[in-house]
């Protein structure tokens, strides 16, 4: 399958799927005009991706938000959801949380994350500025 990327705006993260390396990476900021349309996109990507057979392989997912809005939340569990169903068939998905070390928000929707995908090898990631 061919690699998947999208530049970084303003308003929508870069996203860079190498599915060759089994490398999935989300960072920036998301709230775009119509988060339905940007994330569906990516998801529907993902989900052709994990249609593949990935057995033996670890797939690791990078995920790098400074913001996000609503409407974009609700996406990423779409994303999440897709990835745990994944995991939950065996293999290994290991998601890395990046967030800032005084940024609360981000922190806690990583442990919701954490409880709503339990099948996802979850790592919470301090950045110190």
């Amino acid at each position: 399958m061919k690699n998947f990327f999208i530049a970084a705006t303003a308003s929508s993260p870069e996203v860079d799927f190498r599915f060759d390396q089994h490398l999935l990476s989300i960072k920036g900021e998301s709230y775009p005009e119509n988060a339905a349309l940007y994330w569906g996109d990516v998801i529907g990507v993902l989900r052709e991706y994990l249609l593949e057979d990935t057995a033996g392989a670890t797939v690791t997912v990078h995920v790098a938000l400074a913001y996000f809005n609503s409407s974009s939340t609700k996406m990423l569990f779409a994303l999440f959801g897709a990835l745990n169903e994944k995991a939950k068939a065996g293999t290994t998905i290991e998601l890395l949380w990046y967030h800032d070390e005084d940024d609360d928000t981000i922190f806690e929707f990583g442990q919701e994350l954490r409880e709503d995908f339990p099948d996802l090898k979850f790592n919470d990631c301090v950045v110190k500025t």
